[in-house]
C-alpha cells in the first residue's frame, strides 16, 4: 500500500514524491556541493587561463611536482592526478617544451622517467600558486572562520563515511565474480 502524501492524502507514486524528505534533502545537499565545486573550479580555470595562459591540469601537475623536490615517475603523477598516463604524457610534453619541467631517465627503472620542475618552472608555479591561494580565499570569503572550520569538520565526517561505504561496495563487488 502506498503512503499518502502528508499534504493531500493522495498516494505518493511519482518519482519526485517517492523519496522521503531525508532523501530529498540529501540529494539537494549533493547538488549544492557539486554546484559550489563547479563554481570554484570554473573560476580558477578561467583565472589561470587569463592571468597565466595555462590550464588547471597543467597547474595540478606542477603542484604535484612542487611537493616532491626529487621528482616523480610518470605513473605516480598519473595516480596522484587521477588521470590516464596518456594525459600526463601530453601535459608533460607541453611543459618540457616550455622549459617548465624536465624529464630524465629513471636510474632504477629503464622503462620509466622522472619528472621535475625546472628552476623556471618552480618560479612560474610559485606565482601561480600565490594567485591561486588568493582566489580561493576570495571565493570562500563569504563564510567566516568559524563556519569554515565547521564546514571542514562536517566534510571530514562525510568523507570518512563515504570512504567506508565505497570500501564496502568494492568488497561486495569483488565477491560477486
Amino acid at each position: 500500500m502506498q503512503k499518502p502524501s502528508s499534504h493531500t492524502g493522495v498516494p505518493r507514486s511519482d518519482i519526485e514524491t517517492r523519496a522521503c524528505d531525508d532523501h530529498t534533502e540529501t540529494l539537494r545537499l549533493w547538488l549544492r556541493l557539486l554546484t559550489c565545486t563547479n563554481l570554484v573550479e570554473n573560476n580558477v580555470r578561467s583565472r589561470l587561463r587569463q592571468q597565466f595562459g595555462t590550464t588547471l591540469p597543467r597547474f595540478d601537475l606542477m603542484a604535484q611536482l612542487e611537493r616532491t623536490p626529487n621528482g616523480m615517475k610518470m605513473g605516480e603523477l598519473s595516480k596522484r592526478m587521477m588521470v590516464t598516463g596518456g594525459n600526463v604524457t601530453g601535459i608533460t610534453d607541453q611543459l618540457v617544451n616550455e622549459g617548465l619541467v624536465s624529464r630524465t631517465d629513471n636510474p632504477n627503472d629503464r622503462r620509466a622517467y622522472i619528472v621535475n620542475l625546472t628552476v623556471k618552472g618552480r618560479k612560474e608555479f610559485q606565482k601561480m600558486a600565490a594567485a591561486h591561494e588568493l582566489w580561493i580565499v576570495e571565493l570562500f570569503g563569504g563564510i567566516d572562520k568559524t563556519q569554515r572550520s565547521q564546514l571542514y569538520a562536517l566534510l571530514a565526517e562525510l568523507k570518512s563515511h563515504a570512504a567506508l561505504v565505497v570500501g564496502k561496495t568494492a568488497t561486495v563487488g569483488e565477491h560477486d565474480h
